[in-house]
Formats: C-alpha cells, structure tokens, sequence
C-alpha cells in the first residue's frame, strides 16, 4: 500500500504534479497537491513577468524578450498539468473531472470551483479511488480496540 506524502514541501508537491502526473487525469488529488501547485506555478510565473515588465522599463529589450518568453513558455509547458491536478482535485469531492467546465460560467463559475477546491475531499475509497491521505483507510475507535 502507498504512504501518503504529507512531508513533502512545496517544491515536492509542484515537482510530484509535474514530473511524475504531468499529464495523469486519473485517481485523485488532495488539496495540499493541488494549492501548493498553485501556488508554486503562480510564484514563477510572477517571477518571469516581473523579469519583463523590469526590461521594459529599463529599456532592455533582451531582458524584455527573456521574461515574457519564459513566461510564456512555462504558462503554455502548465497547462496540462493544470487541468489534470483541477481534475484529479474533483475526483477527490467524488465529483467528474467535467465540472471543471462550470468554471467557464460567468462570475458564479469559479466561485463554486474555488469552493469545492477548499473543500476537504471524501475520507474513504471512491469510485476514483483511494484517499491519498490515507490509503489503508480510516482506523475507527471500535477498531482501535480490536488492534489492542
């Protein structure tokens, strides 16, 4: 049975999403998978764009070039891996991963995504799956007794 990664940092829980389910729309996500992404992608991504918006003010057009590029090619390099954390992230609400298009309903949309996002997902096996927080299961207080 697979432990679950809760010692990784924020670094290990972008580098699990990337390297290892770059493009793996199967199974589930738990919310620390999916916020630390998040913010680990929207941290380098604001890093590249600061770089450009730097070059153009000093006039650098190589530094200009550079920043945006990157920007652009690490924003087009995430997308996939994006849409497949968002949708393994509603595998864990036992929920399809097509709800994500509800985002694309004005103003209402992502709210209930950012919702469901936050939200805790189901504690025990779905039909996506085990809990990636816990997958031998939850130990109950009667069973407790029985391991005694």
């Amino acid at each position: 049975m697979e432990q679950p990664n809760t010692n990784l940092s924020m670094i290990g829980w972008w580098k699990k999403v990337v390297i290892e389910n770059y493009a793996n729309f199967n199974g589930r996500a738990r919310r620390a998978e999916y916020w630390f992404f998040s913010l680990g992608s929207f941290l380098m991504l604001i890093a590249f764009y600061f770089i450009g918006i730097v070059g153009a003010f000093s006039q650098s057009m190589v530094l200009t070039v550079a920043g945006i590029g990157l920007y652009l090619l690490l924003s087009l390099g995430l997308l996939v891996p994006s849409i497949a954390v968002a949708v393994r992230r509603l595998h864990d609400l036992n929920k399809s991963g097509w709800y994500y298009l509800i985002g694309l309903i004005p103003l209402v949309g992502p709210i209930i995504l950012l919702v469901w996002f936050f939200t805790d997902g189901d504690r025990f096996v779905n039909k996506y799956g085990d809990d990636p927080k816990n997958p031998a299961g939850p130990v109950f207080d009667f069973e407790k007794d029985q391991q005694l």
